[in-house]
């Protein structure tokens, strides 16, 4: 077919409207359309993958490298911050020597110092009554239970009827002694009958004695089944209950603390035991009381336990409500008076050789001094041997610093002060 030509569409004068001449090869446009979004074909996008892997990849080789050459390419640790060039501004302090009390501290319990087990001693029986309790206060020979002696009063009541006529036997024997010594002079009776009658006289006298004994143990034995109190003195424990079979040597009925009197018993190290004397003051805190006690050593141990190194002690401590025996306790024994330095307890080190401070020298570098601590006041800890007092301990951080290594001394106006008293 021929192409037809262009319509044309006519204006009319005046007339302000646009027009817009539309041939047949220009595409009518709407207006507001958005552009539709671009799609990269597959090939680029697979392009453009791989460009960001290997961007990534040589970012952390970069990394790997550098971190290297920092931590592993000298192939040495990491060097002090002395090693690299800058010396260490440690803080220093002069201890003096100040007047302190050397005490030594253990721990221990409380316990009764004369701890009497009470347990049957006569023969198998049943427990019938019991009269006393744990905590009562009971006197010499106060009846504390009693065992079933049904059977023991009746051989009691035998043995006393025997010894009766026992000695009624004898005393008629003696009699009849007696009459033939009479008439032996008159020959009335031969010697053999008065000799008979001699014999029957003491073997029924000693018949008495027999029985007599019998009747001494039976009535031991019928004592035996009341147990009492040995001594005065407070009751700790209590095993007996009625109807309990109590066996003589078995397990203890009764625990008394005769005359009420407590102590402490604890152990002390080999080196302090050398300083404690007998009579020397200490004061005992129990857990959970407010106030201390106030005792003195009472006892120290003959003998130190080889394989703890530990000697045995004993506190001598007022009765008092508050002191249970078997309960926990801390005592603190004032052993002397001396002048001692003083550190603060950032100063003092330990490790596994032994307690520790580091000093500076005249020429500015550090040294290890070992010491040895015997307590710590409410100013610090002190130091028992190995200074004197004058020495330039490192105050702080001397866990950073290594012996022999060079420092800087801080001024003395952002020094430490000493503890009150030291010079």
């Amino acid at each position: 077919m021929g192409s037809n030509p262009d319509h044309i569409v006519s204006v009319t004068k005046g007339q302000d409207d646009q027009v817009t001449w539309i041939g047949r090869e220009r595409v009518l446009q709407r207006a507001e359309a958005p552009e539709p979004l671009l799609v990269p074909p597959p090939e680029q996008q697979r392009s453009r993958g791989w460009m960001w892997t290997a961007g990534a990849v040589a970012a952390l080789l970069l990394i790997a490298f550098v971190a290297w050459r920092l931590m592993a390419g000298s192939g040495k640790a990491q060097a002090l911050l002395a090693d690299r060039g800058g010396i260490p501004l440690v803080t220093i302090i002069v201890p003096g020597q100040q007047a302190v009390t050397m005490s030594v501290s253990f721990t221990g319990a409380i316990a009764a110092r004369y701890d009497m087990p009470i347990a049957n001693e006569g023969d198998t029986g049943r427990i019938v009554a019991v009269h006393v309790e744990a905590g009562d206060h009971v006197k010499r020979g106060q009846l504390l239970a009693q065992i079933d002696d049904s059977v023991v009063v009746q051989q009691v009541n035998r043995l006393a009827a025997a010894l009766e006529q026992a000695r009624a036997q004898a005393a008629l024997s003696a009699a009849e002694y007696r009459r033939a010594q009479g008439v032996e002079a008159a020959g009335a009776l031969s010697a053999e009958d008065i000799e008979k009658r001699r014999a029957t006289a003491i073997t029924d006298a000693a018949n008495v004695k027999v029985v007599a004994a019998q009747l001494a143990e039976a009535e031991a034995r019928l004592g035996r089944t009341r147990i009492t109190a040995p001594v005065e003195g407070t009751v700790l424990t209590r095993h007996a209950e009625v109807g309990q079979i109590a066996n003589p040597g078995g397990e203890a009925l009764f625990r008394v603390a005769s005359g009420g009197e407590v102590e402490m018993r604890g152990q002390i190290a080999e080196q302090d035991l050398a300083q404690v004397k007998t009579g020397q003051p200490a004061t005992v805190y129990l857990t959970g009381v407010p106030q201390p006690f106030i005792g003195q050593v009472r006892l120290l141990g003959a003998i130190i336990d080889p394989q703890t190194r530990l000697g045995d002690i004993r506190i001598q401590l007022r009765p008092d409500p508050a002191l249970r025996p078997g309960a926990f306790a801390r005592a603190v024994v004032a052993v002397d008076a001396a002048q001692r330095p003083v550190l603060p307890q950032t100063a003092v080190m330990a490790d596994s050789n032994g307690s520790y401070v580091l000093i500076v020298n005249p020429a500015n570098k550090v040294e290890r001094r070992p010491v040895r601590v015997s307590g710590t006041t409410e100013h610090g800890v002190i130091v028992a041997e190995g200074l004197i007092g004058s020495e330039h301990v490192v105050a702080t951080a001397g866990g950073f610093l290594r012996d022999g290594e060079t420092v800087t001394v801080a001024p003395s106006g952002g020094s430490t002060a000493a503890p009150a008293g030291s010079s």
